[in-house]
This record gives C-alpha cells, sequence and structure tokens, in this order.
C-alpha cells in the first residue's frame, strides 16, 4: 500500500482491527507460545518473544498470562503444541495474498483456507506462488506532520534501509528484520513514536482496486482473517471505495 493513500489505508486497517479486538488474545498467545518454544523463554535473549509481549501488553493481556504461556510452550506446562503454516494465493484481480497460520491441525486448517478463498473469488496457490512479491522486513509508520528531517537522521544512523515520504506526509521507514528493534528503540528513545511498527511482509508493488472489485477483496479478507488459525495476512491489494 503505497502513494497517496497510505494514511487513509492504515487508519482503515486499524479501524477493522479495532473491530476484531476480542480476537487479538488468541492470536497473541499463539505468537508468545511460537516465540518461546523455538527460541526459548527469555525475552532478553529472544527477539521474537520481546515483540510478542510488546503485542500482548498493547492488547492489555495480564502479565501472569503472558508467563503462562511461555511456561507451556518451555514445558514447564502441559500446553498444546503448535506449527507454522504459511498459505499463498490469489484474490480479486489477480491481487496476491500470503496467510500466516499457527495450527494444531493443518488438515483443519488448509481445508478452511482453501474454502474461503474458492468461496470468495481467490485461489489457494503453491508455496512460492506470490512470496516473491513481498519483501520481509520491519515497518514503522509515522503520522503526516512528523518531522521528517528528525526521522530520517535516526533512522538511516540506527541502520534502517529507507525512509519514504508519501503524499499524504505519511512517513514510512523501511529495516532489515533483523535490525527492527534497533531502529524502532532509536526512534522512540527521540519520542517518536509509530503508529504501526512491526515486522512485516511488505509488498513491492501493488495493484489498485476499487468499486465492486474492492469490495469483494474486502470480504475475502475479512473472511480469511476470521479463520480461527489465521495469525497475519498480507496483500497487495490498495483498495478504494
Amino acid at each position: 500500500m503505497a502513494g497517496h493513500s497510505k494514511w487513509a489505508n492504515i487508519q482503515h486497517r486499524k479501524g477493522r482491527q479495532d473491530e476484531k479486538r476480542q480476537r487479538i488474545w488468541t492470536r497473541v498467545v499463539r505468537e508468545i507460545m511460537v516465540a518461546a518454544r523455538t527460541g526459548g523463554g527469555d525475552p532478553s535473549a529472544n527477539p521474537r518473544l520481546r515483540l510478542a509481549i510488546e503485542k500482548a501488553k498493547a492488547a492489555n493481556m495480564p502479565a501472569d498470562t503472558v508467563k503462562r504461556n511461555i511456561d507451556k510452550a518451555t514445558g514447564n506446562l502441559e500446553g498444546v503444541n503448535y506449527e507454522e503454516i504459511r498459505y499463498e494465493g490469489y484474490g480479486i484481480g489477480g491481487a496476491a495474498i500470503i496467510v500466516d497460520t499457527m495450527t494444531d491441525n493443518r488438515v483443519r486448517t488448509v481445508a478452511e483456507i482453501r474454502h474461503a478463498f474458492s468461496k470468495y473469488g481467490g485461489n489457494l496457490g503453491t508455496e512460492g506462488s506470490v512470496a516473491f512479491q513481498f519483501r520481509h522486513c520491519g515497518q514503522l509508520i509515522f503520522a503526516p506532520g512528523t518531522s521528517e528531517e528528525q526521522v530520517m537522521e535516526l533512522a538511516l544512523e540506527a541502520g534502517a534501509d529507507d525512509v519514504i515520504t508519501h503524499d499524504d506526509g505519511a512517513i514510512e521507514v523501511l529495516t532489515p528484520a533483523s535490525g527492527f528493534e534497533a531502529v524502532k528503540t532509536a526512534l522512540e528513545g527521540a519520542g517518536l513514536t509509530a503508529e504501526v511498527a512491526e515486522v512485516t511482509m511488505r509488498p513491492e508493488n501493488t495493484i489498485e482496486l476499487a468499486g465492486d472489485d474492492a469490495a469483494r477483496m474486502q470480504k475475502l479478507l475479512d473472511v480469511i482473517e476470521d479463520l480461527d488459525d489465521v495469525q497475519d495476512v498480507f496483500h497487495n491489494a490498495e483498495l478504494s471505495d
């Protein structure tokens, strides 16, 4: 999502996430468990777990809930064993879609993902069919009116790859995935807090959809995002009203 509508798209996405706030705890718990299982239960030595705990705090999850799920993942308590599976496919107008899931039953998950794609106008693809159209990176987006000069100076000095100022004034900072925390910390240390701060799959190019096509694409995305096993959905569609 680039160009003149960057900020509008960001606000639209945040609004839709707020509508689904009750689902966030489930997804954060799974992220905490997988992060702890794969990288250990010590946040100071596990960047992925640190980010998951930040998400938990942002969602007002109690600290004891966070600790309990870390303990489950590291074997101190009995818990469910989740695995990560990525699905790729095409939406309306050939838009590329990546769906990241965490599941304890891959047969159920692939059936639900395939059904959502086929029923709402998309096509589930094979591994690697669309991932090449995305860049795995850190992304921070600042509201229009933020000092471009200050963001650029601090971000680049901290190791950012690029700083993009969009037509609507939103400022986007791109970092290597491994350098995301260092850049975020440097900017926050100067009092600059991003509206969006995440490690993501950013589309290299976008496809503009409007009218009925945009509505159909949004419906497809909503259905996929509402599936219990889905953690994140990335796409390269730029949706207009």
